[in-house]
């Protein structure tokens, strides 16, 4: 790569601070569009052909001395990374970095999903007009209900409550102002988990299996096992700048690293994880070897190390 000395810390801000994060941004996505192509059919945990995704948020802390601009608390600085994760191989399909203060719930006015795809969503996401602007594009939700919500019931199913299941029922919103964001029919599911935790599920489909709503929103932690990848592997709770546009520049490298690993595993047929992965290129990037030879080597050093383990019976 041409660097024959350690990179100063200052040239790195300076770099990050004037090199517009788009240009990040735009590489990205070109990344993201590939990686979903190669992992279209990839298994989820659930038998479902459309596109299921989960959307979450997390929270970077920042010094609100070092970075005014990031508003949270009173006191704290922080931004926020909005994530509408693609369950087929766990990409990132649409991503927004905003301010910390800025709600959850206002990513859903971004958001233009593809009809008869799914979007799993936390009680966080429980904003019922824009619940119905999803389903009035012709996708479907799942996301988690408050313990306070007023409906009556229009017709109960029959469930089988062996699976955890306790009740699937149709309902009409009683209060005035939800019934008038959305007019239409819901579907309530209500399940227990092996530990006894009780969960509500609101969904607009009425064709799935009551058992399959349930496992949907089972799928949604991948989204948290994203973000915990992200902040642990690529180093984005410290950065070399202090300006917005270094920190969404930081963040979009790092969201570009964790793809092309992903398109690196799935081209290559490997059955390392994604960490593995990322430590080989790590230690490798200055090497002359192909990018398959150095990763296959390393598999291979690993089986022959396991077949080693076993003991020989005879010296031949």
């Amino acid at each position: 790569m041409g660097i024959r000395s350690q990179v100063s810390r200052n040239t790195l801000s300076n770099a990050n601070s004037q090199r517009d994060w788009r240009i990040w941004a735009d590489f990205a996505q070109v990344l993201i569009h590939k990686a979903r192509r190669l992992y279209l059919d990839e298994p989820f945990g659930v038998e479902l052909k459309e596109t299921v995704y989960a959307l979450d948020a997390t929270v970077i802390d920042l010094c609100l001395s070092l970075f005014p601009w990031a508003r949270f608390r009173k006191h704290k600085a922080a931004v926020k990374l909005h994530t509408l994760l693609d369950l087929r191989g766990s990409i990132p399909s649409f991503i927004e970095i905003t301010e910390g203060k800025v709600h959850d719930v206002n990513i859903l006015d971004l958001l233009i999903l593809e009809p008869g795809s799914f979007c799993v969503m936390d009680r966080g996401y429980l904003d019922f007009q824009r619940l119905h602007t999803l389903r009035l594009q012709g996708a479907f939700f799942v996301v988690r209900a408050k313990s306070n919500l007023n409906y009556r019931r229009l017709y109960s199913r029959p469930v089988k409550k062996k699976t955890g299941l306790r009740s699937d029922q149709t309902i009409a919103l009683n209060v005035y102002q939800s019934s008038k964001e959305y007019p239409d029919n819901l579907r309530l599911v209500r399940f227990v988990d092996k530990d006894g935790r009780r969960y509500s599920f609101l969904t607009n489909n009425f064709s799935l299996k009551a058992i399959t709503v349930a496992d949907l929103y089972k799928e949604h932690w991948k989204v948290e096992l994203f973000f915990k990848w992200i902040k642990q592997h690529l180093r984005i709770k410290s950065f070399f700048g202090t300006s917005e546009n270094a920190v969404k520049t930081q963040v979009w490298i790092a969201i570009s690293i964790y793809v092309l690993v992903a398109i690196v595993k799935k081209e290559l047929g490997l059955k390392k994880s994604l960490y593995e992965i990322l430590q080989i290129l790590s230690v490798t990037i200055f090497e002359k070897d192909q990018l398959f030879q150095a990763l296959m080597e390393t598999e291979q050093q690993n089986q022959n190390t396991e077949n080693n383990n076993q003991l020989l019976m005879f010296n031949l």
